[in-house]
């Protein structure tokens, strides 16, 4: 039926009922808590005000919330100068971090840097690696607490001040090659207190001789991530935390707590590319776990990005073994303190002839090594099979 031959019939609202000035009586004081908000009944019960309540939520909210860097250095007992000097070092890697990211970072990696001719053992610079470079050493100039920054990018450590506490080495953009296709890169850094019985040496000898000791020293040791997150992973000898940058606050929140390296992976990271180019015993260890034959009855899966930095993270937070056979990554400044994380994550930093890394004496400071980080168990297998340092090197280009 339509609409418009309906009747609708009108009905008149219905008069309210006559009012009156007398007011209903109050309500018996037992019951009176009982006509209140349930959280204000609850409030009134335990006799504390609303807004005190209110505080001790608030209260208890911030203390169950995770610190960030620099609340868990202080819950820790970190030394202030030590404090200080970190505070400085995320502070440049926020700003590196934003470099990367930045449109014109393409342009810059494919560019040249300046110049000049670069030591033995140094890889050419890109501008990017430079300014991270630029960053890093400024940061630490104001920080007051840096005498000595040992830099992949400088051929000699640069003596920054008589009364700084901590010696720097540092790899300021580890994988800048791979900026153009936004493949993730990193920094790497590792601390040490300045040698105070070298104060009496000239300058160049004090700061060579500052930046060349074992990883047995190390105070601290740190990577940041740059990828889908801007993860920064430090140890300062108690353990191995990651700290995820967020961007909402400029603060570094842990997100980690006391990482554990798995005793076993199921994930080896190395250039498969060189195989023909390893010798035996890497082969046949290679061969052995790909085909679930080894200690660990599972197949092992390959996965490497060519950015040591994000493939020592994948294998400190999953397990298994990062590789590069031949002499190709820096001791100083790489492979002593991402050994030292590994360690302290429960895992192995080896040359892979059973030398444990933070125990080699650095004779140069741009000396190259190979390099085996990961699981302690995955590390004594690989171990095992003696022969896998590669020692053919047909000079690749990549």
């Amino acid at each position: 039926m339509p609409l418009s031959s309906l009747s609708l019939r009108h009905h008149p609202p219905r008069p309210l009922p006559p009012t009156s000035n007398r007011q209903p009586p109050p309500p018996h004081p037992r019951l009176l808590h009982l006509l209140l908000p349930p959280f204000t009944r609850r409030c009134a019960f335990v006799c504390q005000p609303l807004a005190a309540a209110t505080d001790d939520m608030a209260t208890a909210a911030a203390a169950a919330s995770p610190p960030t860097l620099l609340e868990h250095m202080g819950q820790v007992g970190t030394a202030a100068d030590l404090t200080v000097l970190v505070a400085h070092i995320q502070s440049a890697c926020k700003r590196i971090a934003a470099l990367v990211a930045s449109p014109g970072n393409a342009e810059l990696s494919r560019s040249k840097a300046g110049g000049g001719t670069v030591a033995a053992g140094r890889d050419a610079p890109k501008p990017l690696d430079e300014l991270s470079n630029d960053i890093i050493l400024s940061s630490l100039q104001s920080s007051g607490k840096v005498a000595v920054l040992a830099s992949e990018e400088n051929d000699l450590p640069i003596w920054i001040s008589n009364d700084g506490p901590y010696v720097v080495v540092t790899d300021p953009l580890d994988g800048s090659r791979n900026i153009e296709v936004s493949i993730p890169t990193g920094t790497i850094f590792g601390i040490y207190n300045r040698l105070v019985e070298l104060d009496h040496l000239p300058l160049e000898e004090r700061a060579q001789l500052n930046s060349l000791q074992s990883g047995t020293r190390l105070v601290a040791a740190g990577y940041v991530l740059y990828s889908s997150a801007t993860i920064l992973c430090i140890s300062f000898g108690a353990g191995t935390h990651a700290f995820t940058l967020d961007w909402s606050t400029g603060e570094f929140i842990l997100t980690h707590p006391s990482i554990q390296i798995p005793p076993r992976g199921q994930i080896y990271s190395v250039n498969d590319a060189r195989y023909f180019d390893w010798p035996e015993g890497l082969r046949k260890y290679i061969d052995t776990i790909r085909q679930g034959k080894g200690q660990h009855p599972k197949k092992y899966s390959a996965r490497y990005v060519c950015s040591l930095v994000a493939d020592f993270h994948r294998t400190l937070i999953y397990g298994g073994v990062a590789m590069n056979p031949r002499d190709h990554l820096r001791l100083v400044y790489e492979a002593n303190p991402l050994s030292f994380l590994a360690e302290q994550a429960g895992g192995r930093g080896s040359d892979g002839k059973n030398r444990r890394i933070l125990t080699v004496q650095p004779v140069k400071l741009h000396q190259r090594l190979p390099l085996f980080l990961g699981s302690m168990d995955d590390m004594l297998e690989l171990e095992s099979y003696g022969d896998v340092q590669q020692k053919v090197n047909p000079g690749y280009e990549v």
